[in-house]
């Protein structure tokens, strides 16, 4: 039997196609915020499909006028961050400048780039300096559900 889409079968509801906002970012400040410069694609974890972790997606479309939009924060979970430049001639350009910090300890970014946090490391604050060309960005949190304080 093939299904189109995720319509129909036993796994069909491991497949996710449309957003579903966690709770915890459902605040309208913060979704007002987030609009101006980034295009959230898809989230996944725990409530969204039975026994995922958590993981999601979006494209940075211009830098956000004031700080940081994340926090200071840490998890007790392993996370793993991406940053993607959209150049398919030169896919290490990250078309753009981000900063980003480690227990204080800032780094900027330019090439894309991939960021392992262990579970209990601080991190943030992060800050999107340029968009020259959108920025794929992902995070994966090795728990059912987003645990850090990034959004709060």
């Amino acid at each position: 039997m093939i299904y189109d889409n995720n319509n129909g079968g036993t796994y069909g509801k491991y497949f996710v196609q449309e957003l579903q906002v966690p709770e915890s970012m459902k605040v309208p400040e913060f979704q007002e915020m987030y609009r101006k410069f980034a295009n959230r694609i898809l989230w996944i974890d725990g409530n969204v499909a039975p026994g995922a972790f958590q993981m999601n997606t979006a494209w940075y479309c211009v830098a956000p006028e004031n700080g940081p939009f994340l926090n200071v924060h840490e998890h007790d979970h392993d996370e793993l961050i991406g940053f993607y430049g959209s150049n398919p001639d030169d896919p290490y350009n990250l078309g753009g400048m981000i900063e980003f910090s480690i227990e204080g300890e800032t780094h900027r970014l330019t090439r894309s780039t991939l960021i392992f946090v262990p579970g209990g490391t601080k991190h943030n604050p992060m800050r999107i300096l340029e968009v020259k060309r959108p920025i794929f960005h992902f995070s994966v949190v090795t728990n059912p559900e987003y645990d850090g304080g990034a959004y709060k």
